[in-house]
């Protein structure tokens, strides 16, 4: 089947991600590329059309960026969202559709989604200009995923970084149809999951999926590398770069190992400063360190939102349990305790956390609400335990409602069940002696602390 490609080139506007999930809810693929990519890259790929998104500041720019003049002698369709028309070359008029941006956005549900004017718009631009066939959706794209991983690796092997978490588990059971035994999946415990995730995650691995699975641990390896680091940039980079050691050191036990696969999305892309601003470096990405011994790093879903990495998940057969089970970020606990890292406070917040997801499903809230968890701050306050003066930690609770996690609302979950969660973290976990609840959107805010 013909792949159509939908190119959406970014001048640096922030609609370009929320275009995209536009564009595929209508069964039409489409990639975000900087409108700086070389021309050649752009003819190769054979887009049927182009979006330019940018800024309103880029009518007032007296230098405005500028792709490519040679896009314009492809005599393919343009639409421009968020862009101003006199950017594009009005020597070459392409099929240039009025500019959308007044109407296209509107706040919703605690996301922003299109409207109707705006989104008809760009239903006719894809079917009516470009004669999209609207034929991609997620069973193609698996398949095609599927088929090209084969071509790509051939018989060598294959090494996937598996947390556990929706993104790897997917990752991993996709590399596993395309080439079996010819994968070996390392689960690295870093003493920052979850209160029993590591014995949860090898178990369905073991009993439920057919992968060789080798679980590594490396508690006090990590433990030692995050001593009196507070820095989140620095803990996400040690982190990152320890994930890949680990997996070198076990790729050379088992011979010579050409790919390593990563669960990589395309939040944790954006988000990591690639096309756009530094919001934080996820251990996958602006994480990794400069060098790395492996032929090539494979990331089959770096080009999903995180509601299409679950529908993979569901074509490739996985559980709706795993896959619909809470996100949870590589470095695990690490960016959820603030402040220095140490065994005592991982365990501190693994109970604390551990009590706040229990009752959130007693409550018969877990499937309402989209990500959810505590935090250990850095924060001590005078308190009183057992008729004695405590000065103990402050736990903070976060909960948020978001369909593809790049904008992101608060939950308010009920006040009885806030209050039965406080009674519960502060008269059963050890040296916490106050909760708190976060009631911050995303932005402000990133839906992990750190």
């Amino acid at each position: 089947m013909e792949k159509e490609l939908i190119m959406i080139l970014d001048f640096g506007g922030q609609y370009a991600q929320l275009i995209a999930r536009l564009v595929r809810q209508f069964n039409v693929y489409c990639e975000v590329l900087p409108y700086y990519t070389d021309f050649e890259k752009i003819k190769n790929l054979s887009p049927k059309g182009f979006i330019f998104t940018g800024g309103d500041s880029d009518a007032n720019e007296t230098d405005p960026p500028t792709c490519d003049p040679k896009i314009y002698e492809l005599d393919i369709p343009i639409l421009g969202i968020g862009y101003s028309n006199h950017l594009i070359n009005e020597a070459n008029p392409i099929a240039i559709i009025e500019d959308p941006k007044k109407n296209l956005f509107t706040k919703h549900d605690s996301s922003i989604e299109g409207t109707s004017e705006g989104v008809n718009c760009l239903k006719d631009f894809l079917y009516k200009t470009c004669k999209c066939s609207g034929s991609w959706n997620m069973e193609s794209f698996v398949e095609m995923s599927i088929r090209q991983l084969k071509e790509k690796i051939g018989g060598q092997k294959v090494l996937c970084a598996l947390s556990g978490g929706v993104d790897s588990s997917v990752a991993a059971v996709m590399i596993s149809k395309a080439i079996g035994k010819q994968l070996t999946c390392i689960f690295v415990d870093h003493g920052l999951l979850r209160k029993n995730e590591g014995d949860e995650v090898e178990e369905i691995f073991t009993k439920q999926f057919d992968v060789n699975l080798i679980r590594v641990n490396a508690h006090e390896r990590f433990y030692n590398k995050l001593s009196g680091v507070t820095d989140p940039e620095r803990k996400r980079k040690i982190i990152g770069e320890e994930f890949i050691r680990v997996f070198e050191e076990e790729a050379k036990k088992i011979g010579r190992v050409d790919y390593l696969v990563q669960g990589t999305i395309y939040p944790d892309i954006i988000e990591s400063g690639v096309g756009s601003g530094l919001v934080k470096s996820h251990h996958n990405v602006g994480g990794l360190p400069d060098y790395v011994d492996f032929k090539e790093i494979i990331e089959p879903l770096r080009d999903l939102f995180k509601d299409e990495v679950r529908q993979a998940g569901l074509e490739l057969g996985i559980p709706e349990n795993l896959v619909f089970r809470q996100p949870f970020p590589g470095p695990g606990l690490g960016v959820r305790i603030i402040g220095d890292i140490t065994p005592d406070k991982v365990k501190i917040l693994q109970e604390a956390d551990y009590i706040y997801r229990d009752e959130i499903a007693k409550a018969g809230l877990d499937k309402d609400i989209s990500q959810y968890f505590a935090v250990l701050t850095n924060l001590k306050s005078v308190g009183v335990k057992n008729n004695e003066r405590t000065y103990d930690y402050t736990v903070a609770l976060r909960a948020v409602k978001t369909s593809d996690f790049m904008t992101a609302e608060y939950v308010e979950i009920p006040w009885d069940v806030l209050g039965e969660i406080s009674k519960r973290i502060v008269n059963e976990v050890d040296h916490v002696n106050r909760v708190c609840y976060d009631i911050t959107g995303k932005p402000p805010a990133t839906i992990e602390w750190e």
